[in-house]
Order: structure tokens, then C-alpha cells, then sequence
């Protein structure tokens, strides 16, 4: 998938609603800001990119970027190994079932795309890997993340959307550099507890999932900046919702919501509210208090005429959108 889907449906807000182009462009640099580092690219102004591992080994004491996306790979050729000075690697959109244990021995990678193969596992063997500062393994099969992971101090941003997870092992709190957790598309029941820690955690996507219990007393999320949980289960929020003081960007779209907590008005930095598509009769008593809010999606929800008016008149420098 070249959007995932948890960019805040992008295209289905375009579709089923008439923005103004602030608005627009307003979700646009909030999706980019979020979807940045994934789209990280190779930088061939600084250094030489290479397509071919032969053609990188003609270079071998320089090269650093080697770039094999889509080429039809089903193995790594072995002479990768020899590729020693290599910080970036991508590998996305080729037929890798299994990881080659070359891979392992480039022990200078800080960027590793396998995205849009058929991996089954995060293997132990991911813990050589201590200089991976991003680590792409989106659109894939796994569904089992192994304790190595946790050796993988400097981790700033990991995405796993797209996979069959139903857990993350405990050890991911020791990746405290962790910046963007992409959690999207997966099979979670709950918010993997082994991320409560992650203190310079910015951006959380659990999108799509199976979600329908929220639970963050023990999680220290204050520089999270965007919450995402759109399409799961969730009935209602909890109190300690309030833990996220800092965040600027919830996305709540197509849960089973008929009600928010009124400690949600205390969010002075929230921006962007996206509640669409849930069973929201009545909102928060102290609207008001949300001065930073600029785009309140409401669509799809039961909201009388009266209690729209009211919204509209608490939130007076909002878009809302019924």
C-alpha cells in the first residue's frame, strides 16, 4: 500500500467532505508530519546511491546506499556481507519469506526497509542491528515480534502496519529513543503494555485493529503529539484519557463511542479532533476550554440540531463538520 490506511482516511475525508483549502493543506503537512520518516528516501546529494549489490562492491569502501526495491528478490545475494559500511538499505516490495542471516552482519545499518514482502517474524538476530535508528517492517506477514527488539536502543521510528500481530513483547520499552510507533492494520485486543514507557513517544498509530478497551493509568505518554485509534471497538474513553496532555491530533473515526470524558477539554494543545462515524449524542459541557482546536470532524453521528449549535457557538474558531 503506497497510503496506509491510517492516514487519517485522507481520501475519505476528501470525498465526503467540502473543505476549504486551509483545511486542506492543514491535514496534508499533519499527514506528512506524521508519515515523514517512513518515506524516508535515499540521499543521493550526500552519497552515491547503488541498485545492485555488484555494482556496490566495485565501491565497496564508500558505498553506504544500496537501494534492491522491487527487483523480484527472493534471497539476498551473499556477497552483501561484504557491503560492511552500509547505513541505509532498502529492501521493500520483493518475495523475502525469511530473513538472511547476511543481513545480519551490517552492523552499521541506521536504515532498514523490508516493507510489502511475506516475513513470518521479527527474528532474535534483529538484535546485531544496533545502529538502526528506523526500521520499516509494514505489509508484511508477522505475527511474532521477538525479545530482540529491545536491543535496539537508538530505535526512532518502527512500523509494523499491515501485519497479523496480536502482542508486542515487553522488551519494546527498552527502545526509549522511540519517536513513531506504527501499529495499524494488525489484530490488537489491547494497547501493547510494553510501550507504557516510551516517554519520547510522538506519534501512536493503532488504527485498525481490535481495540475495545483503553486503559492508559501507567502509560507516560506526555510528548505523544497524535493518537490514532480509528476503526476499533472502543465504547467509551477513560478518565485518564487526560494523561495526554501534550497531544495535538486525536483520530477516533468508527468506534462505538457514545460519550467522552469532559477531562477531554483540557487538551489545550488539541488541533485536530476526528470523531466521525461513532454514537455520539451529546459532547463535553466545557467545550470552550479547547482554544487550540481548528477541525472537528463530527460526521456520522446521532447530534441533534440543538446540540450542533451549541458546539458551533462553544467552539468559535473551529471548522466543525456534521
Amino acid at each position: 500500500m503506497l497510503l496506509q490506511r491510517s492516514f487519517f482516511s485522507f481520501l475519505y475525508i476528501m470525498k465526503n467532505f467540502k473543505f476549504g483549502n486551509t483545511l486542506i493543506i492543514g491535514i496534508f503537512l499533519i499527514g506528512c508530519a506524521i508519515f515523514n520518516a517512513n518515506s524516508q528516501n535515499v540521499n543521493p546529494l550526500k552519497e552515491t546511491v547503488y541498485y545492485s549489490v555488484d555494482s556496490a562492491l566495485v565501491k565497496k569502501n564508500s558505498a553506504k546506499q544500496l537501494n534492491l526495491r522491487d527487483q523480484q528478490l527472493f534471497f539476498l545475494p551473499s556477497k552483501i556481507e561484504k557491503l560492511d559500511g552500509l547505513t541505509f538499505l532498502n529492501l521493500m516490495l520483493n518475495n523475502f519469506e525469511d530473513w538472511d542471516n547476511a543481513l545480519f552482519s551490517l552492523k552499521k545499518l541506521n536504515y532498514l526497509n523490508v516493507k510489502g514482502n511475506s516475513l513470518h517474524d521479527l527474528p532474535a538476530e534483529i538484535a546485531s542491528l544496533k545502529s538502526l535508528t528506523s526500521l520499516d517492517l509494514a505489509d508484511n506477514k508477522i505475527t511474532y515480534i521477538s525479545k530482540g527488539i529491545g536491543k535496539l536502543k537508538k530505535l526512532k521510528f518502527l512500523y509494523l502496519s499491515g501485519n497479523k500481530l496480536t502482542v508486542l513483547p515487553k522488551e519494546i520499552e527498552a527502545c526509549k529513543d522511540l519517536e513513531v510507533l506504527d501499529l495499524g492494520n494488525n489484530q490488537l485486543s489491547y494497547v501493547p503494555e510494553g510501550i507504557s514507557n516510551l516517554k519520547n513517544l510522538k506519534t501512536l498509530l493503532l488504527g485498525y485493529n481490535q481495540i475495545n478497551e483503553l486503559d492508559l493509568s501507567s502509560f507516560l505518554f506526555s510528548n505523544l503529539t497524535t493518537l490514532n485509534l480509528e476503526y476499533n471497538h472502543l465504547v467509551t474513553l477513560p478518565e485518564n484519557f487526560i494523561n495526554l496532555k501534550n497531544v495535538e491530533t486525536i483520530i477516533l473515526k468508527n468506534n462505538k463511542l457514545k460519550s467522552l470524558p469532559e477531562e477531554i477539554t483540557n487538551f489545550q494543545n488539541l488541533s485536530l479532533l476526528i470523531l466521525s462515524d461513532n454514537q455520539l449524542k451529546i459532547l463535553p459541557k466545557n467545550l470552550s476550554n479547547l482554544k487550540n482546536l481548528k477541525t472537528l470532524i463530527l460526521k456520522g453521528n446521532p447530534i441533534s440540531k440543538e446540540e450542533q449549535e451549541r458546539i458551533i457557538k462553544n467552539l468559535p474558531d473551529c471548522k466543525v463538520y456534521f
